[in-house]
């Protein structure tokens, strides 16, 4: 056997487990969609169902089939993908590569630059309305199957559903990694299950097959006219798993997630909802639960178990997104400094935020709760997954306009194609927002403005600090003429601008009259990417005196260690002992009777906020023994 023979059966066998295992973590939630789909399209408990006839039945398959293809294949894997972030995707990671303008004044963007980011930052929070929903009507839909096996189990749908939500939020703590382990066999097996019922459907009615023709398609929203439209708000429900696929990119490569799409789940997704469409042909009275009327009555109960199963998997991977999100967000400044628990050694991607863990836990109870089934839940579902795909088109057409310099007439074809699916989406969405549709959207305005108010104040508080900033070059030559008395050890002073002294040096200066003999000025940088290796962590200036400039860059999906840092400047030529290192913060405390421009609850929101964040200790990792907070009056 030749090296390259080896070579290329370790590429294959990599491969495969790569797929496996973005199997389980990417499609967990599309893959979940067929138990709930198709029955909002005819179910008498659904909001806005049609009648129960071939031809409905044949345009609904259609406009699944076609949906499915322009929307997933197309949209989100044959481009969207494409526009990774050095292997990152999602929202935030594609807005990390839009080029930066600043505005005539030097620092403030243009008016529409900053609607962009705003609609941006909304179609973020948007992704926790959807996260919060998933977990809810997966597992409940999952559970439904046991009022199909006997109504006596009617009234275990709800409490059961409730305890396995509760079960899935309280061992986030102890990591995903055992666990992911067997997320892709589960998912796997999900998979086959689901085509094997819908094969064995079709096998009997081969003539539903007919409805991937889109004239069926135009034909229903002919015939059914306004009402047809509004549908789209249940076809939806089929592709609810697009967003989540890109987010979940910098797991696996694109390769394994766009080869897994084609080979299994795409295929697999057809013959079940192809299959539901037979059965309802033959028997338009399985409009109850299209899903489990495929299922035979031996095989009711295991397929309530993998079904559970695979519900579970799909919640898992839309909670890690939203922990991946919140990451995100507090490493590029739109959220405030949460607990990041790293449970793995080994990926960095698996981390548990114990704060969103628990907020998504109550809100995902008190839905299951307030509506009782699927079908009620359904109504809640889409706006946000609709909102994100609309923005994330637009968000797209920016970078491929200015980051990769396509022409107008090459990218605007293609956002307009791409909207000719989002948008009518979005607007048919909107039709059950009175129904619980603003659940998530009310979700998400309160993420919104948590994100927006948090960024404003920073700006406005690194504006008070910038204004009150001595020259750091200043403070030096000052030093250097007093001589001050200096103290063993190092003073480690958190500085946000490296061109600046630090206020809590000034302070410390200032009130203890000394200096200790090493300086170090640690300012932490977070670029637009998502990591930055070791080797180009850490940049050491000396400035003199003892005094020494350390800058250390991080991605936007790392945390940042402090005594980490401090160790790698040995190889600069600065040693730091550690027992004999102390840690100097400020801690503001912040007036709302100053003249920033922010509105008085803007004001109010943010203290609060500020007041209770991860303090900088435990979110830089700096031993807390060590630290000693200086504080200060700022006015907003």
């Amino acid at each position: 056997m030749t090296a390259s023979t080896t070579e290329g059966d370790h590429g294959k066998a990599r491969m495969g487990t790569l797929m496996l295992a973005a199997l389980g973590v990417v499609y967990g939630d599309i893959g979940t969609s067929p138990l709930y789909a198709v029955k909002e399209c005819f179910s008498p408990q659904s909001l806005h169902r049609v009648p129960v006839t071939p031809e409905n039945i044949l345009g609904v398959l259609s406009l699944v089939f076609w949906s499915l293809m322009m929307v997933v294949t197309v949209k989100y894997l044959s481009f969207i993908t494409r526009a990774d972030n050095e292997g990152a995707g999602g929202i935030l990671a594609l807005l990390a590569l839009v080029p930066t303008r600043e505005g005539p004044e030097g620092r403030t963007p243009s008016a529409k630059r900053r609607l962009f980011f705003l609609i941006v930052l909304f179609g973020a929070a948007l992704l926790y309305g959807d996260g919060v929903v998933t977990p809810a009507i997966s597992v409940l839909s999952a559970m439904e199957g046991l009022e199909v096996a006997t109504m006596k189990l009617k009234p275990a749908v709800v409490p059961l559903t409730c305890g396995i939500i509760l079960a899935l939020f309280l061992v986030q703590k102890r990591g995903t990694a055992g666990v992911g382990r067997i997320f892709g066999p589960i998912t796997l097996l999900w998979f086959v299950v689901i085509a094997a019922l819908g094969l064995k459907e079709i096998v009997r009615n081969p003539g539903v097959l007919l409805a991937i023709s889109p004239d069926h398609a135009v034909t229903f929203f002919l015939e059914n006219k306004g009402h047809g439209f509004l549908i789209l708000g249940s076809i939806v429900l089929c592709i609810t798993g697009g967003e989540a696929l890109y987010a979940d990119m910098s797991h696996f490569g694109r390769p394994p997630i766009v080869r897994t799409w084609l080979a299994i789940v795409w295929p697999a997704l057809l013959l079940n909802y192809f299959g539901q469409g037979a059965r309802l042909l033959a028997e338009p009275a399985a409009a109850q639960n299209p899903f489990y009327a495929l299922v035979p009555s031996w095989a009711l109960y295991p397929t309530v178990i993998v079904a559970t199963a695979a519900a579970v998997v799909a919640s898992q991977a839309l909670i890690s997104g939203a922990y991946s999100l919140t990451q995100q967000a507090v490493q590029l400044g739109y959220f405030p400094r949460v607990t990041i628990v790293h449970t793995s050694r080994t990926e960095h991607g698996q981390i548990y935020i114990p704060e969103i863990n628990a907020a998504m836990l109550v809100v995902c109870l008190v839905l299951v709760l307030g509506f009782q089934s699927s079908s009620g839940l359904a109504a809640a579902y889409g706006i946000a997954v609709t909102g994100t795909m609309t923005v994330t088109t637009l968000v797209y057409y920016v970078v491929v306009r200015e980051a990769w310099g396509w022409s107008i007439w090459k990218a605007a074809p293609l956002a307009a194609l791409f909207l000719a699916f989002d948008i009518p989406f979005f607007v048919a969405n909107w039709a059950k927002f009175l129904h619980g549709g603003w659940v998530p959207v009310a979700l998400s305005l309160v993420v919104f403005v948590v994100m927006t108010t948090w960024k404003t104040g920073r700006a406005h508080l690194a504006e008070a600090f910038r204004n009150a900033l001595l020259p750091l070059a200043t403070f030096l030559d000052d030093v250097k003429q007093t001589a001050p008395h200096r103290v063993r050890g190092t003073a480690v002073f958190m500085a946000s601008n490296p061109d600046g002294t630090p206020p809590a040096l000034l302070h410390h200066f200032k009130h203890n009259q000394v200096l200790h003999e090493q300086v170090v000025l640690l300012s932490i940088q977070v670029a637009n990417v998502p990591e930055v290796s070791d080797e180009r962590r850490v940049y050491v200036v000396d400035l003199g005196q003892g005094f020494f400039q350390v800058t250390a860059h991080y991605g936007f999906l790392q945390t940042p260690n402090a005594p980490s840092v401090l160790s790698m400047c040995n190889a600069y030529g600065l040693t730091i002992e550690p027992r004999r290192t102390s840690y100097y913060l400020g801690r503001e405390t912040l007036l709302i009777d100053g003249h920033s421009g922010m509105s008085r609850w803007r004001k109010v929101l943010f203290a609060f906020i500020s007041r209770n964040a991860r303090p900088a200790t435990a979110y830089f990792g700096l031993p807390p023994n060590r630290v000693v907070e200086l504080g200060m009056q700022i006015d907003l």
